[in-house]
């Protein structure tokens, strides 16, 4: 039976029958009663497509993401997805995700606003200065930034404390004698490796320990630029006896580097990773770390965010910070030099 037949045999029209069925309160409770309890009996199934436009849900949540071949092998970015899929099938949608270009993610943002193909966004490795979390703000739209940006009104975030991680390592550091610290850091555009540069910076100027500017070094968010850099760092002429890198992918070309150097990380120069590396991607080396919590349950809070914003719950009271911890492994050691 469909929704016309349903609305003859109740002698209703069909828009009252649809209103009643979707909950519409300028339908009365007997009216809804009826169609709910002739809906039961005649096997009435509503057509999910034409619900969500009476409606004006999409019941799908998007995550727009310029994809890069290393985000596809990448744990951390696999279990948050699976974190937030698990958290939206709960209650009900769908998690859609959205390959960009990296030089017109923008127009991705308007396209699926303007469109309404989603009915929220959760906006991955926000920038320092970020036009898409500018933008959904101008034009109202739900979304959850997974970082933090420089922004004028109050919006809802889910952060790690980075500036406290880095800070961490290079005391840990600092303590074990070491003073020519290099940081490997990803496009300082981003957020997450500004706040860590921060960080790193606040703990060396605490020790008044003089920073070598060739000892901060900069380059994309891949295992390739990671090596590049710290091929670089092992060229100088007086090299670091400690390096931090601030994401995981870079640090798999810092354990290549070191590699192809006969080098081990530990042994002849200490190493301390943001995130940390699975000891089956670091040659079986527990790679002392700044551990986040889990990613899935990262995603989990992410998703949770985003169901409260499109509940309409206050921006303000949607920002989660949550804490790091570091993990001691084998791959820093005391300064022998």
């Amino acid at each position: 039976m469909n929704l016309r037949e349903l609305a003859q045999l109740l002698d209703l029209s069909p828009t009252t029958v649809s209103r009643a069925l979707n909950g519409f309160s300028d339908v009365s409770e007997k009216t809804r009663l009826r169609v709910a309890v002739a809906a039961e009996q005649h096997g009435y199934r509503p057509n999910s497509t034409a619900r969500k436009l009476a409606l004006g849900r999409t019941d799908c949540v998007g995550m727009i993401y310029p994809l890069q071949p290393n985000d596809l092998n990448d744990p951390v970015f696999h279990a948050i997805v699976g974190g937030m899929t698990d958290q939206f099938n709960d209650a009900g949608l769908d998690l859609m995700l959205i390959s960009a270009d990296n030089h017109n993610e923008l127009q991705t943002y308007q396209r699926i606003t303007a469109g309404h193909r989603v009915d929220g966004l959760i906006v991955a490795r926000t920038c320092v200065f970020d036009e898409r979390l500018r933008y959904l703000q101008s034009c109202q739209f739900p979304f959850v930034a997974h970082g933090r940006s420089q922004m004028d009104a109050p919006y809802p975030w889910f952060d790690y404390d980075n500036e406290a991680g880095t800070r961490a390592a290079v005391e840990r550091l600092l303590a074990l004698g070491h003073r020519r610290i290099a940081l490997i850091s990803a496009p300082l555009t981003l957020n997450f490796a500004m706040q860590r540069k921060q960080g790193f910076i606040a703990a060396m100027q605490a020790a008044s320990v003089v920073i070598d500017p060739g000892l901060l070094q900069e380059g994309a968010l891949t295992a390739l630029a990671g090596e590049a850099l710290m091929h670089r760092l092992l060229k100088q002429s007086q090299r670091p006896t400690a390096v931090v890198v601030d994401n995981n992918l870079a640090a798999m070309g810092v354990l290549s580097a070191l590699r192809q150097k006969d080098l081990q990380a530990g042994t002849d120069i200490s190493l301390i990773v943001f995130g940390g590396v699975a000891p089956e991607l670091a040659m079986g080396q527990n790679i002392t770390a700044i551990r986040q919590p889990d990613p899935r349950e990262a995603g989990v809070m992410l998703a949770s965010l985003m169901l409260a914003r499109l509940k309409g719950e206050n921006p303000e009271s949607l920002q989660m910070l949550w804490p790091t911890q570091l993990q001691p492994g084998t791959s820093d050691q005391a300064c022998l030099i």
